[in-house]
């Protein structure tokens, strides 16, 4: 056995795995802080934003490019797809911390604890993203999943975060059991069919299916797989429990959820479709189009009757899947554009939503979850900067010229009319069209001053300032304004996102 233990180690480059490797010291790090060395005042948010900006300098100067092939006994791939996510969740961990800053400083949680689980959630998602084997899919995506559960229901005096905590334990415990369910339905298959050896290596499978694209269990595993995957992403007829966990999450967290959990699904989505399971495209692609489809409709249809901004953008989040499963059906024949304009629309769609989920969180009172479109009335007119960031990022959610959104959903509709999918495009477009009532809503709401603030409500509005001061930070405004500059920049300057 040692000379296969040998082999083993021969392949194992941990250079490779640096940039988890430094994730997760950092995260153990701000525990012995905690633990040792904090005094008065805590920095743990300082220690854990600073050492995420030097690995994210790192990976971006590297362009997170690993040593090419297999490795650790097939256990993790480079891939491109590997490359952008490493640097895109190390990105979402840093602004959800700076959110985060803000979030805790006017309430009594622990702040090591919280940074601690957003770094190892990025950590894992860095890892899931270069899988080329189902056990350490199954692990990373788990460690990521536990550590939401957790962050959900961070904000214990509230019962609507407790409650959304619950929701989230129950489904994503139900959806990560199908996709287990469905990862032994393939191992079953292809270790039928060989001799078992390794049958859950991605190369393996992909060998296996393009030579038994009918085999039952083989769709049966991978439409169970899909369906763990798309509970993720947040698509129908998964998405059930989006509104309530994003209204009852902290704010920080329903970004972190809306912008790294949606990402992650997709960009494994699009490594299993493109990789191991290229052989089942002919055969999802008309469920997948399907699910987009109404998935658009759905997330767009049911955000025009919310009040609550927190439901309303977990109802957008859901139209944006739909989107973004349109680009993965459009990498079925045009991978190369689809998948660098998929790449783009996440860039995007990252600083938009942080922006607007930054300003929400400095405008949420003790109980951020019941923030409405009325809270938002006058907005404008007192916090003009940070309105600007707000219309600025909404616009770009919603597609409006010429912002980065814009030139993202483009993208994605010229690779989809490359790609023959001219019916899908036309009810993207529509889908498109309908989202933008609910987004100038909002936008009116803030930037307008025709509708006042009645004297008991302002009466109200004084007592909640007094009594819950909202100062604002140089450093959270500024990572604001840099998130609303490069919005407006990569509309102009596409080549500044280098992945096209």
């Amino acid at each position: 056995m040692q000379p296969i233990y040998q082999a083993f180690a021969a392949d194992n480059p941990w250079s490779q795995i640096l940039p988890e490797i430094a994730m997760v010291v950092l995260a153990l790090a701000l525990l012995m802080y905690d633990l040792f060395l904090k005094g008065e005042r805590n920095r743990s948010g300082s220690i854990a934003i600073i050492g995420q900006l030097l690995i994210f300098c790192t990976l971006v100067m590297e362009g997170g490019r690993g040593e090419p092939g297999i490795h650790f006994g097939g256990l993790l791939e480079n891939s491109p797809i590997g490359n952008f996510g490493r640097a895109f969740f190390v990105g979402c961990s840093i602004l959800t911390s700076v959110l985060a800053c803000t979030y805790l400083k006017r309430r009594l949680l622990a702040r090591s604890e919280f940074h601690h689980i957003t770094i190892i959630i990025a950590a894992a998602f860095m890892l899931l993203v270069q899988s080329h084997h189902f056990v350490l899919l199954f692990v990373a995506l788990e460690t990521a999943t536990v550590g939401f559960y957790i962050l959900v229901s961070y904000s214990r005096q509230s019962p609507l975060s407790l409650e959304a905590g619950l929701k989230y334990l129950i489904l994503g415990a139900l959806s990560s059991t199908i996709l287990l369910f469905g990862s032994v339905l393939i191992y079953g298959a292809v270790g039928a069919g060989t001799n078992g050896l390794d049958a859950m290596n991605f190369s393996k499978i992909g060998g296996f299916v393009s030579m038994n694209q009918g085999d039952t269990l083989l769709r049966a595993g991978f439409l169970m797989i899909m369906a763990g995957l798309l509970f993720k992403v947040g698509a129908l007829p998964f998405q059930i429990w989006i509104p309530d966990v994003y209204q009852g999450a902290p704010t920080p967290v329903t970004a972190y959820l809306s912008v790294a959990s949606k990402s992650a699904g997709l960009l494994v989505m699009l490594q299993l479709l493109t990789g191991p399971f290229a052989a089942f495209q002919a055969f999802v692609t008309p469920l997948l189009s399907l699910i987009a489809i109404l998935t658009i409709f759905f997330g767009n249809m049911s955000a025009l009757s919310q009040r609550n901004v927190k439901r309303m953008l977990g109802l957008s989040g859901v139209a944006h899947a739909g989107y973004m499963l349109l680009g993965v059906i459009a990498a079925f024949h045009a991978p190369e554009m689809a998948t660098k304009a998929l790449f783009f629309y996440l860039v995007s769609y990252l600083l938009a939503s942080y922006a607007v989920f930054g300003v929400m969180t400095w405008h949420a009172g003790k109980d951020d979850a019941d923030q409405d479109l009325r809270s938002y009335i006058d907005f404008g007119e007192k916090q003009p900067v940070l309105s600007f960031i707000l219309v600025v990022g909404l616009a770009s959610l919603a597609g409006i010229p010429p912002l980065g959104g814009f030139i993202g959903k483009m993208l994605l509709f010229m690779a989809a009319y490359k790609a023959g999918l001219s019916t899908l495009l036309i009810l993207a477009v529509v889908g498109v069209t309908i989202s933008i009532y609910y987004y100038f809503g909002w936008m009116q709401e803030a930037t307008f001053y025709f509708w006042k603030l009645k004297p008991e409500d302002e009466e109200k509005q004084k007592e909640l300032e007094a009594k819950y001061p909202k100062p604002l930070c140089a450093g959270f405004v500024c990572t604001l304004v840099i998130l609303t500059v490069a919005t407006i920049a990569v509309g102009f300057f596409q080549g500044l996102i280098p992945v096209l």
